[in-house]
């Protein structure tokens, strides 16, 4: 019998079992890729999901570093950049092992090409099956992302009003060409589909470069990105990856007596950048704060609420005013986004939101009074 189960190896699960193994609960940590694997991702990590972890990452996981953006609609673009790193580019692949092998400093278990088919609450248990065999655990972290279905066990799967889709694909170049071109700037682009956009991101030796939308106003995919690449002059032949993100500040459950969601699993998922590490990691920390208050410290298995109530107050109300300004700004586009590419301000502003030195609520307040003023 675990104090614990976690399903899922990516940054909210290995987040959640080095919270659980350092806090002494027993731990089973399940993920049924064997890492290193390939995940599509275009690898932006906020200087805001950084400071949630209780390590430093070393430099040959950090392959760019981001002081600023540039956004482009139609034929306007603008620049801005910060005195100061923003965000931090790294290839998930490596990323995501680094972390597990973090996790495993703690000496939780961890099984990997173990993977979990169901979960099930009992009235005093949590009963895991798996590909090889049947686990128990007095509660469970379902971290599996946005792609699994055990969290049906706990919520229904998101329907099409409620999650967006992402096409990424890695374009190889030489890290000269790509300072040349990008520096210290990652490229947003708008206007390519419909509740999203395309963006471009530098690594070491190859350009991230993907689009995101809607799943109501994006029909074609493959051909919206292929259009995307060439537009930008990316000629050549490339796998393109595909993936779900749900949006995230909608009223979703992500609990059950004895089962939390945490990470993309539970939706927490800024729903205009499509930014969810630092939500990922921080639930998973959370979440296994949460169970040891109940294991280890005697407080009653009710008490598994105040996960959602912590979730809440640390970013509920982001990620709510998140969808609210994704919203607003996507349905007006032309108005929204030449306003966006023709002043300087109201971009630098919203990387303070990137930054998590003021909310979406705070930015949606600011910018109404700017431009009444104005």
């Amino acid at each position: 019998m675990y104090d614990v189960i976690i399903v899922g190896g990516g940054p909210s699960g290995t987040s959640a079992g080095r919270r659980a193994g350092r806090l002494g609960l027993k731990t089973l940590l399940l993920e049924k890729e064997n890492f290193p694997r390939y995940k599509p991702c275009g690898g932006g990590l906020s200087e805001h999901a950084m400071s949630y972890l209780d390590f430093e990452l070393p430099q040959d996981i950090i392959e760019w570093e981001v002081t600023g953006a540039k956004v482009v609609f139609k034929d306007q673009s603008v620049n801005v950049h910060k005195d100061h790193r923003v965000s931090t580019l790294v290839s998930r692949d490596e990323f995501d092992n680094f972390l597990l092998e973090k996790a495993k400093e703690t000496e939780i278990e961890i099984h990997t090409g173990e993977k979990v088919l169901c979960c099930s609450e009992m009235s005093d248990s949590v009963k895991v099956d798996t590909s090889q065999g049947t686990y128990q655990a007095k509660f469970a972290i379902i971290a599996e992302g946005a792609q699994g279905f055990v969290k049906t066990c706990v919520r229904p799967v998101d329907n099409k009003e409620e999650y967006g889709i992402c096409l990424v694909t890695e374009v190889p170049a030489d890290e000269r060409e790509i300072e040349k071109r990008l520096g210290k700037t990652v490229e947003l682009h708008f206007g390519v589909v419909g509740g999203g956009y395309g963006w471009i991101f530098p690594h070491k030796t190859y350009y991230s470069v993907g689009i995101g939308g809607v799943v109501k106003d994006f029909p074609h995919p493959k051909e919206s990105m292929l259009n995307f690449l060439k537009e930008n002059g990316f000629f050549g032949e490339y796998r393109l990856h595909g993936h779900k993100i749900p949006w995230g500040g909608i009223k979703r459950k992500v609990m059950g007596s004895r089962i939390l969601l945490s990470g993309d699993a539970a939706g927490f998922v800024d729903a205009f950048s499509g930014e969810g590490l630092a939500y990922a990691v921080r639930s998973g920390q959370i979440a296994a704060e949460v169970i040891a208050g109940i294991c280890l410290q005697g407080k009653n298995p009710a008490d598994l609420n105040e996960y959602k109530a912590l979730c809440q107050a640390e970013f509920g109300t982001h990620l709510k005013y998140s969808l609210i300004f994704s919203r607003l700004i996507h349905s007006f586009p032309e108005r929204s986004f030449k306003l966006l590419t023709g002043n300087r301000e109201i971009l630098d502003k919203y990387l303070e939101v990137m930054d998590f030195k003021i909310d979406y609520k705070d930015y949606l307040r600011w910018a109404l009074l700017n431009f009444k003023l104005r």
